[in-house]
């Protein structure tokens, strides 16, 4: 089975900021993994934000940030 990745999606997750709350402003890679978690527990929010806080949770949980972060240097928008 060959797995390959959504280029498109990845940089988006890259470049998703939050869009309200106490995090308003950053990107979700930013995000603490505390609050995360907090999310995982009372229920992801619908629609993209929650795909993203989802999908971000495991990239930091697996210790992927830094491809995040670099996706970010290299494809800057």
């Amino acid at each position: 089975m060959n797995i390959q990745p959504d280029k498109e999606k990845l940089l988006e997750l890259a470049h998703y900021k939050m869009p309200y709350g106490k995090y308003k402003g950053r990107y979700l890679v930013d995000l603490p993994i505390a609050y995360l978690v907090w999310f995982k527990q009372k229920g992801f929010p619908t629609g993209k934000l929650g795909e993203h806080l989802r999908t971000m949770l495991d990239v930091k949980s697996d210790g992927l940030e830094p491809i995040i972060k670099k996706l970010q240097r290299d494809f800057p928008r």
